[in-house]
């Protein structure tokens, strides 16, 4: 994976020095058109434009030297790495938790619960609870229905909005996803079931747990 990033890094430093040498040459070619006969602050204009713009080129490439000379010292790292060390010591999910704290709540106090929140742990090998990377699906069931649809609702959460959902207190970490219930839950009597599917982005491996939760 890092090698093919640092092939993809240097391909991108060649366009950058390759549109850096374009921009050079087009200053250098519109300053000798314009000067004959267009207003002189046009041209100085365009010229500096064209001068802030490879600055900024200039600054992106380097910037892609640092990030690839990075790569390289990875690459030298994980070498250096005993067979077998790399895959082990790795922390990945082998399994997610719904804590008891998950159920439906009353956010704005007007004495009907429009929320459900629930708290996910992914595990590690260890059993310790881990901030990993990944999308998560939750449906809402009651199994109690029979002669109607079980699913009341589901939801999708991508890695991206996981991110700002891991909630930390004095006991415990984990991830707050909150939900809109209102019109989905007819009462709040019968205990529902939660589902809850976690697709792991380091491993892409998927998950699965429930939890029942009386209202």
């Amino acid at each position: 994976m890092i090698r093919v990033a640092i092939r993809r890094q240097k391909t991108e430093d060649r366009r950058q020095i390759f549109t850096l040498l374009c921009s050079c040459a087009l200053m250098l070619l519109f300053v000798g058109c314009e000067n004959a006969g267009s207003p002189p602050d046009v041209w100085r204009n365009q010229i500096k434009q064209l001068t802030q713009e490879k600055t900024q080129l200039r600054s992106q490439f380097e910037q892609s030297k640092t990030e690839n000379q990075l790569l390289k010292q990875q690459i030298q790292v994980l070498s250096r790495l005993p067979e077998g060390v790399k895959s082990e010591n790795i922390y990945s999910v082998h399994g997610i938790n719904i804590t008891r704290y998950t159920n439906f709540y009353d956010k704005d106090k007007d004495g009907r619960k429009e929320k459900l929140i629930v708290y996910i742990q992914p595990i590690d090998q260890e059993g310790d609870i881990i901030k990993a990377a990944g999308d998560v699906d939750v449906q809402l069931v009651d199994l109690n229905k029979l002669d109607a649809p079980a699913q009341l609702a589901q939801w999708h959460v991508t890695a991206e909005q996981l991110r700002g959902l891991w909630f930390k207190t004095l006991l415990t970490v984990n991830y707050r996803l909150t939900f809109d219930v209102a019109g989905k839950v007819e009462n709040f009597k019968d205990p529902l079931t939660v589902t809850v599917t976690f697709t792991d982005y380091l491993t892409g491996k998927i998950f699965k747990e429930q939890r029942v939760i009386t209202p």
